[in-house]
């Protein structure tokens, strides 16, 4: 039975734990991506020490050198092309210069007779979709133009976030194994469920960034750069929505380059428009089913209606951390409830009785004597 002292104790713990993380808060972004970081490139740390015989600062500081070449900077630099094309984009539409309704109209307009028909016998005319459409886009693409401009105005605050990354990514490579041998000693479960916990939790983080966040990136460059191929306009920006939305099952990035293509045809581009359906039919579609499987191997793999739930339910809270937030607290939580369904099968599983022939070496020598006189 818990004393006192033990209450008192933990009530302490838990008190500090919750101001810790409290201090920690205003920069959770910079620890939750220095920590999926370091889980992703801990093997190529390992590798590089043993190379450096042992030599933990060198090594760690030789990751964090490939880390900043082919991760940091190439997203930096497409982070400010995205900032300048986005700024762009919203001076014209505070102008007036694109007018969503005009582009629909157009569409309308080279649509076939059969779905005009379709619609008049229905009551629905062209005027009545292009209104509320237009306005939709307008509002979806002001506020996403809005939130990337805003990005770009906080430029201080991303780069102090990127200095306590890097800064914390260190000390996680070069102590990464002793922080997760402490960390696995304090947690109050059972060994194996704490191993269990820890395998599902590196698995998760791995999958993710391996899988969903990789080709995510890879979607994204295939489509920004089809776009600019083909002189689209802000290329480098529909290229990261396209790689943002293919992170949603069931959305993806045909949601963005699929009315492109289809008003390029209306327009009279045909091969344009053809050759960016083909492209992203082809090339873009099938690179999930692809690539996906060559990264992630045989980690686990979160339902899709889990992803997408959880993956919006994270944008909606933690803004854009939530894209790797999300999906990891579904999968932690399919895994704990998996592991307690386990632990109750096991401890709940009846025992089939165990019987003895009277002959058997094995039955107790008293329990033979006690047959036979009964007999």
């Amino acid at each position: 039975m818990a004393t006192l002292e033990d209450r008192a104790f933990l009530l302490l713990v838990a008190a500090v734990t919750a101001a810790f993380v409290w201090v920690l808060w205003p920069f959770y972004g910079a620890v939750l991506w220095g920590a999926a970081i370091a889980i992703i490139f801990a093997p190529l740390y390992r590798k590089i020490r043993e190379r450096f015989r042992g030599r933990a600062n060198l090594a760690a500081v030789a990751t964090l050198l490939v880390i900043i070449a082919i991760v940091i900077l190439p997203l930096m630099l497409v982070g400010v092309l995205v900032v300048r094309q986005a700024a762009g984009v919203y001076e014209r539409l505070q102008a007036g210069a694109v007018d969503f309704q005009t582009y629909l109209a157009q569409i309308a307009a080279a649509a076939p007779a059969w779905v005009t028909g379709l619609l008049n016998s229905i009551g629905i005319t062209g005027l009545d979709l292009e209104e509320p459409l237009a306005s939709g886009l307008r509002a979806a693409s002001q506020l996403l133009v809005e939130q990337v401009v805003l990005l770009g105005q906080n430029a201080v605050i991303f780069v102090v976030g990127l200095f306590v990354m890097l800064y914390l990514l260190f000390f996680l490579l070069r102590d990464g194994d002793a922080l997760a041998r402490r960390m696995n000693d304090a947690i109050p479960l059972r060994p194996e469920q704490r191993r269990a916990l820890a395998d599902k939790f590196t698995t998760v983080i791995r999958a993710m960034i391996k899988g969903t966040l990789a080709v995510a990136v890879v979607q994204g460059f295939l489509g920004g750069l089809i776009f600019w191929l083909l002189g689209i306009p802000a290329a480098a920006l529909w290229g990261v929505v396209m790689g943002i939305l293919s992170l949603l099952p069931a959305v993806g990035s045909p949601i963005v380059w699929g009315p492109v293509a289809i008003y390029l045809l209306a327009t009279g581009d045909i091969w344009q428009g053809l050759v960016l359906l083909a492209y992203g039919a082809l090339v873009i579609g099938l690179i999930d089913n692809v690539l996906r499987p060559i990264l992630v191997g045989k980690d686990t793999r979160i339902p899709d209606y889990v992803v997408l739930i959880s993956t919006l339910g994270g944008l909606a809270i933690f803004g854009v951390n939530g894209l790797l937030l999300g999906p990891v607290i579904a999968a932690l939580f399919l895994a704990v409830w998996d592991i307690f369904s386990t632990s109750r099968r096991r401890y709940y599983e009846p025992v089939a009785p165990v019987t003895i022939a009277d002959d058997d070496p094995l039955r107790p020598p008293l329990a033979r004597q006690r047959d036979r006189e009964s007999a």
